[in-house]
């Protein structure tokens, strides 16, 4: 009997280590920018405000999910932008909150909103080192409004996943439009 309970616990453990988390995606985006392609797993955890254990759990992660190659050096691009088209919003939904002071993010931000007609409507990510105030949106991950404050390439990336998180149809394609064009990029960079 305990030997069955054991078993079970084991299982669970390995099953949910295996299972993709916020941080995951954070992490792959900050791979396709142009300084974190090429940083180390120091150099990962100190941009993005994580521990170099977690960023090592989150890259095997991804590994077994096939969403960076075998060295753990190469963003799998088209299957993070799958998973980004179709799965995100549904995996890791964003709640949107009260008005709060922020860092702007989905319309309210850069590359979405200079293609959308102004909206009445601010949305951000709650931050004490925030400009704006709006509607609360949660980040993928609590340090994404810092990090992305030292990385406009990630910041970009972010707003572009909150769109595909959050936004309707037309914030969506236009969002498609942006993420490819960044995928293409980081593809061309890596070859």
């Amino acid at each position: 009997m305990f030997a069955i309970r054991e078993q079970r616990t084991y299982t669970n453990k390995q099953l949910y280590s295996n299972m993709m988390k916020q941080q995951d995606i954070l992490i792959l985006l900050k791979k396709m920018t142009s300084d974190g392609s090429t940083m180390s797993i120091r150099g990962l955890a100190n941009s993005i405000g994580m521990s170099v254990s977690s960023i090592s759990a989150s890259l095997e992660r991804c590994k077994k999910a096939h969403l960076i190659d075998q060295n753990k050096k190469r963003v799998n691009v088209m299957a993070l932008k799958d998973f980004l088209t179709y799965g995100v919003q549904y995996v890791f939904p964003a709640e949107i909150g009260n008005i709060v002071r922020g860092v702007p993010t989905y319309i309210s931000a850069s590359p979405i909103k200079e293609q959308l007609a102004e909206s009445r409507d601010y949305y951000v990510w709650r931050s004490a080192k925030g400009t704006a105030r709006g509607q609360q949106i949660t980040p993928l991950y609590l340090s994404v409004p810092n990090a992305v404050l030292k990385d406009d390439e990630l910041y970009q990336l972010l707003v572009i996943v909150d769109t595909l998180r959050v936004g309707g149809a037309r914030e969506r394609a236009i969002a498609l439009q942006e993420l490819t064009k960044r995928i293409d990029r980081y593809a061309n960079n890596q070859q």
